[in-house]
């Protein structure tokens, strides 16, 4: 089945619950999951179709299967290198980055489902019936 990009089941998830979040639930309520972990629970299958969309559209992707694991893998350590390691250290984001490996879990995490999910939802299904002469 053809990986859906931008109106991919999950990415469409992840795009509401990021708005729900980001609108209703933190300014809200006061839970330590919503303010600390969902949006890194859904970075990767939120951020992974548009940058594989932007990759097909480029010609830097040859093909219209589910993401890979090399198209999941590379950035969930890029995002884990840059967000909990280098701009925490870096002067001008001292005061709004820290690193946290509990963010780096809750990429590996959504990386997990997001992957799982994928390869799920766009299985080759089985046609019912059979054909008989």
């Amino acid at each position: 089945m053809r990986f859906r990009y931008l109106l991919d089941p999950l990415f469409l998830v992840c795009a509401v619950l990021y708005l729900l979040n980001k609108v209703l639930w933190r300014p809200h309520l006061d839970n330590a999951f919503l303010s600390g972990h969902l949006n890194d629970c859904i970075c990767i299958p939120l951020w992974v179709p548009v940058l594989v969309a932007l990759m097909r559209v480029t010609g830097l992707r040859r093909h219209d299967r589910p993401p890979e694991a090399h198209e999941i893998l590379i950035p969930l350590l890029v995002w884990s290198w840059v967000f909990e390691v280098v701009l925490p250290q870096t002067p001008l984001f001292a005061g709004i980055a820290t690193a946290d490996p509990l963010d780096v879990a809750s990429y590996t995490v959504g990386a997990i489902v997001a992957a799982l999910g994928w390869r799920w939802w766009y299985r080759v299904k089985p046609t019912t019936g059979s054909a008989s002469a």
